[in-house]
């Protein structure tokens, strides 16, 4: 009986390790690139690629807001993506997606490759984020790269003296790194407000790194997709990484058709 105790004890043990090891498996996060960045020929290599711009969206609206104003001058091919799974989300390879859909995309500008976008459209869980990071800038030559991101989050978050019920919402809000010398394109986040999740920890590695790098962070009473936030990211349009990639002959009325499309396409799913 004693044996046959043991015997137990071990399977049970073995079985516990190896559900473990499957949580963790299932838990990596997993970037594909259609092909590796190449500076000179547009194409990918095994080597570290560089980068000198590298805009990042997460969440719904900020997605959204690139969609419309920068990715649909159509001078942008998909480079690459993340699959990765957790208690919130699943992502897949494919680049046929919805607005709704949970994906995290990255695109290369066709007439200069170092110039790379990336859609995050997903959660990625605090266990995952380091992995995203790692992965991600680990594919990246650093040298004179500029990072943007954009993101949003409930207004309820913002911490001030006054009601939030009073504020002016959505309104946009800045943090940057101490390498990046450039003016902010609204007013800078006062304590004691912090960000967190992804945004919180792209800008934390660009800090840690000495790497240029600024978050616009919308705040909105309103956490679906909505032309109103998506609207509130517009003065990024003026900053320096983004002027050059909006399309000069796309006026606001046409990127507003954008939006709208974006926003019908929600409500039939």
């Amino acid at each position: 009986p004693y044996c046959t105790t043991c015997v137990l004890i071990h399977c049970l043990f073995c079985l516990h390790l190896t559900y473990l090891f499957l949580f963790l498996y299932a838990r990596e996060v997993h970037i594909l690139w259609f092909s590796k960045l190449s500076a000179s020929t547009g194409s990918f290599t095994d080597e570290q690629f560089p980068c000198s711009k590298f805009i990042l969206a997460i969440g719904h609206n900020s997605v959204a807001f690139l969609s419309s104003f920068v990715l649909n001058s159509g001078c942008w091919e998909a480079a690459g993506s993340v699959k990765l799974w957790n208690e919130w989300c699943r992502t897949s390879n494919t680049t046929s997606v919805l607005p709704t859909d949970a994906f995290c995309l990255f695109y290369k500008l066709i007439s200069d490759p170092t110039v790379l976008l990336c859609q995050c459209n997903c959660y990625v869980a605090e266990d995952q984020q380091f992995q995203w990071l790692e992965k991600v800038f680990g594919c990246m030559r650093e040298e004179d790269l500029q990072v943007t991101i954009l993101s949003t989050c409930p207004v309820t978050d913002y911490k001030t003296p006054e009601s939030t019920l009073t504020l002016p919402s959505p309104f946009l809000k800045a943090l940057k790194t101490k390498d990046f010398k450039e003016t902010t394109c609204c007013p800078l986040l006062e304590q004691p407000n912090i960000v967190q999740g992804l945004p919180a920890a792209v800008l934390s590695y660009c800090q840690v790194w000495q790497i240029p790098a600024v978050l616009y962070q919308c705040y909105t009473d309103v956490i679906s997709l909505d032309t109103v936030t998506i609207e509130a990211f517009k003065p990024v349009l003026s900053s320096k990484n983004l002027k050059s990639l909006v399309k000069v002959k796309l006026n606001f009325k046409d990127k507003w058709k954008v939006l709208s499309l974006l926003i019908l396409e929600c409500l039939r799913v």
